[in-house]
């Protein structure tokens, strides 16, 4: 198969896909599946006004063994985007930036969730080191979320938080080894947050020059720590509190 296609599955991700107007190639529907389920007639719709190949099988177990709800697709991959192309639009848009610095995020589920929270709370954009998290499976996970948040992808992440914060965004690391509780910042200002790998956290070198590190609070004699896209998701919407977005 051909490197620059996509195979993406499950309908929800292929309905945003539809939805962001990505390019599609081919679609695969289970003959008589989903009959009364309204996004994949929109789907169907939509392959048939833009005349997109639509190929009927009695099964995908030769093409595909993932959890794929009778309809997979070829895709466009992702395309990157530019963290300093993204931060004028989104002030002169006079939207307060919400950010995230994955650092060494290997896990395509945690990716997958952490994307689709983001998608769900208006974070602008993604930065990223390791661009193999941006997959299939991560599509899947992310409910199509990765159609809709910006992902960029960085090989100098320490240069990038430096740029943040001259311009004007607050850096913010999310770790458990700080005495600092996450509800006593404020996040009504332009604001990233930095979350670690699932084993090693945080690199010290990121660490050192964020401006400041918050944990969320755990309860005593319980696990040492959270998983990080269950840890995304409690940072992220006690910023939108902060900021009464909901």
């Amino acid at each position: 198969m051909n490197k620059k296609i996509l195979i993406i599955y499950g309908i929800n991700p292929l309905y945003e896909a539809i939805k962001y107007k990505k390019k599609i190639y081919k679609i695969f529907i289970i003959k008589n599946i989903y009959n009364n389920n309204y996004k994949l007639k929109k789907i169907i719709e939509f392959s048939k006004k833009k005349k997109i190949k639509i190929i009927e099988k009695i099964n995908f177990k030769k093409f595909i063994k993932k959890n794929h709800q009778g309809v997979f697709a070829f895709i466009n991959p992702i395309k990157f985007s530019k963290i300093e192309n993204i931060i004028p639009n989104i002030f002169f848009s006079g939207k307060i930036p919400l950010l995230l610095i994955l650092d060494s995020i290997t896990d395509v589920r945690n990716f997958g969730s952490i994307v689709r929270t983001s998608a769900c709370t208006g974070v602008d954009a993604i930065i990223i080191h390791n661009y193999n998290i941006v997959n299939s499976d991560s599509i899947k996970t992310s409910s199509g979320g990765l159609f809709k948040v910006p992902i960029c992808k960085e090989n100098n992440i320490i240069k990038i938080i430096k740029f943040l914060k001259n311009s004007g965004i607050q850096v913010i690391a999310v770790t458990e080894k700080t005495n600092y509780i996450c509800y006593n910042i404020n996040y009504r200002n332009p604001t990233a947050f930095i979350l670690g790998n699932e084993e090693k956290g945080i690199s010290k070198n990121y660490l050192s020059i964020c401006n400041n590190t918050v944990k969320l609070p755990l309860l005593k004699n319980s696990l040492s720590s959270l998983n990080v896209s269950v840890a995304c998701g409690a940072i992220l919407y006690e910023a939108i509190r902060q900021r009464s977005l909901y």
